[in-house]
């Protein structure tokens, strides 16, 4: 390996030391304690180094953001292609997307906003736009012989969204108000239901 190559490889380890530092230190600590000094304590760099890596806090946690949507849309793409029917698809990747939320519940808040601001520099990101076009492209096929307007599948993709987003958000902010494993039970049984009855609303 040549000197560019090992200066590369150098340097990515090093944006991914610190972007796991910045993880770790919201997992135990919460979001509202990340910062650039503690990242540096972490990982023993100096702070100006990390700067060199990263200009800001705000593009640490726009990395954190788009690394989360790409892990969110391969979740729900393996989750999608288990099936044949466009059903089953879509009631699997919504479980898929409800099971990301709780296993990356710190990058689950960071990306919507759960219980603290969301990353804006996410609006810029293609990134995101991935889980959302995966779950259109499936509505689209359901609803083929209504021949949907684009609108309409929006407003299907959104009315799904809104159920399941708000019930992880109620877990996820209602935090310890009951047993957190019953309660998130409970809700993905509502989740379920709530799919089922809307996926009707495509067929009828």
């Amino acid at each position: 390996m040549g000197s560019k190559e090992r200066i590369q490889r150098l340097k990515e380890e090093n944006r991914i030391n610190i972007l796991n530092a910045a993880m770790q230190i919201v997992k135990d600590e919460g979001w509202q304690a990340l910062s650039m000094r503690k990242i540096a304590d972490i990982i023993e760099y100096t702070a100006p180094m990390i700067y060199e890596y990263f200009p800001n806090k705000e593009a640490i946690l726009f990395e954190l953001s788009t690394q989360g949507y790409r892990q969110l849309g391969k979740k729900m793409r393996q989750a999608r292609d288990r099936y044949q029917d466009p059903v089953k698809q879509l009631e699997a990747m919504w479980l898929a997307y409800w099971d990301f939320a709780f296993e990356h519940r710190e990058r689950y808040q960071l990306m919507f906003g759960v219980g603290m601001r969301t990353c804006m520099a996410s609006e810029d990101c293609e990134c995101e736009k991935i889980h959302t076009e995966l779950v259109c492209e499936v509505i689209r096929r359901i609803m083929d012989d209504q021949q949907p307007s684009e609108e309409l599948i929006c407003q299907k993709y959104y009315t799904y969204w809104s159920v399941i987003h708000g019930l992880i958000s109620i877990n996820m902010v209602n935090k310890g108000l009951q047993d957190e494993c019953e309660q998130r039970v409970l809700n993905q049984q509502i989740l379920k239901d709530a799919i089922h009855g809307i996926t009707r609303s495509l067929i009828d």
